[in-house]
C-alpha cells in the first residue's frame, strides 16, 4: 500500500480542499495519505530538499523546485483580481509606488509569491522578512512602514487600524490581464507516472467533494480560520477555492509561466523556468 505524505498549510482554504482526503470521504484505492501541516515558507524550504512527496508550495518557490517536482493541475490558490495586500498605519498616498520607495516593508518569507509580486511592483525598498502572522502587528506598532499580508490577514487588517495601499492581485491583473497564481501543489517526479496521476485524481476528487458539500467542508475548515467568523471564513475560502483550484485551465497555466518569466526578467529569479504540469486525464 503506497503511503503518500501530503503537506499543506494550516489555513482554512487548504483545509477545505483537503477535507475529503483527511476525512476519507472519497475512495483512494490502495493509497494511504498522511497529512502534515506547516506554514508555507517552511514547506517551501523543505521542498527545496526534496523531503515531501506532495506539498503545497508558493509558485515563486517552484522556480527552484522544477527539476524535482511537477505541478499538479489541481489545488491552486489563484487570486482573480485580488491577492496579497500591502497595508500601512498611514492613509493610502496618491502614488503608492513612489511612497514605498526606500521604505521598510515586511514580507512573509523570501520564497512566497507575495514577496515576488511585491518586488515586481517595487524593487527599491528595504525588505524585512518575518512570519506572516506577525506582520499585521508589526505594521500596527510601526516597526515597519508597510507590510504585505497573506492568508486571513487580507480580510482582517482594518481591525488593526491599518489602511490598504495596494492589492497585488488587482495590480497584477492591470499589468497582465491574468489572475495572480499564488500557490499550487507539487509532487515529486520520482514517484513515477502512474502514482503521480492517481494522486492527482485523488486531489481533484477531494476539491470537488468540498465544493459539492460546502457546509461540511467549511465546518472542518473553521478549525484553521484564525479567529475569522463563519461569514469571513466562507468569504476567504471562496476567494481561494474556485474553478482555478479544480484545474488551472489554459489561463491559469499561462499566468504561472508569465509570473516566473517576469521574475526572471527582473533578476529576482536567477534562471528561466519551464513549468511542467501533470496530465492526469481528468481535465474537462
Amino acid at each position: 500500500m503506497p503511503t503518500i505524505h501530503l503537506a499543506h498549510s494550516p489555513d482554512s482554504d487548504d483545509a477545505f480542499m483537503f477535507y475529503a482526503l483527511a476525512a476519507q470521504k472519497i475512495p483512494t484505492g490502495d493509497r494511504e495519505y498522511v497529512h502534515e501541516l506547516a506554514d508555507i515558507e517552511s514547506l517551501n524550504r523543505r521542498a527545496m530538499n526534496g523531503e515531501l512527496d506532495v506539498t503545497a508550495v508558493s509558485i515563486h518557490a517552484y522556480a527552484y523546485l522544477a527539476d524535482t517536482y511537477a505541478l499538479l493541475p489541481h489545488g491552486s490558490s489563484m487570486g482573480d483580481r485580488y491577492g496579497p495586500r500591502v497595508v500601512s498605519r498611514d492613509a493610502a498616498p496618491q502614488d503608492v509606488n513612489s511612497a514605498l520607495r526606500g521604505r521598510a516593508v515586511a514580507l512573509p518569507g523570501d520564497m512566497t509569491t507575495a514577496s515576488l509580486a511585491f518586488k515586481l511592483f517595487q524593487a527599491d525598498f528595504t525588505p524585512v522578512i518575518m512570519p506572516f502572522d506577525t506582520i499585521e502587528r508589526a505594521v500596527a506598532d510601526r516597526e515597519v512602514d508597510a507590510g504585505v499580508l497573506i492568508h486571513e490577514g487580507q480580510l482582517t487588517y482594518a481591525d488593526s487600524g491599518l489602511h490598504l495601499w495596494l492589492d497585488l492581485g488587482e495590480w497584477w491583473f492591470g499589468e497582465t490581464g491574468l489572475p495572480l497564481p499564488l500557490g499550487g501543489n507539487a509532487i515529486r517526479r520520482d514517484l513515477g507516472d502512474s502514482l503521480i496521476r492517481e494522486v492527482s485524481r485523488d486531489l481533484r476528487a477531494s476539491i470537488v467533494y468540498g465544493l459539492e458539500h460546502r457546509a461540511e467542508a467549511l465546518e472542518h475548515a473553521m478549525q484553521y480560520a484564525r479567529d475569522l467568523d463563519a461569514d469571513k471564513a466562507d468569504e476567504f475560502v471562496g476567494m481561494y477555492v474556485n474553478d482555478y483550484t479544480v484545474d488551472y485551465g489554459e489561463k491559469g497555466r499561462l499566468a504561472v509561466q508569465e509570473l516566473l518569466n517576469r521574475g526572471c526578467a527582473a533578476g529576482i529569479i536567477p534562471h528561466p523556468v519551464a513549468v511542467t504540469f501533470v496530465d492526469d486525464g481528468s481535465m474537462p
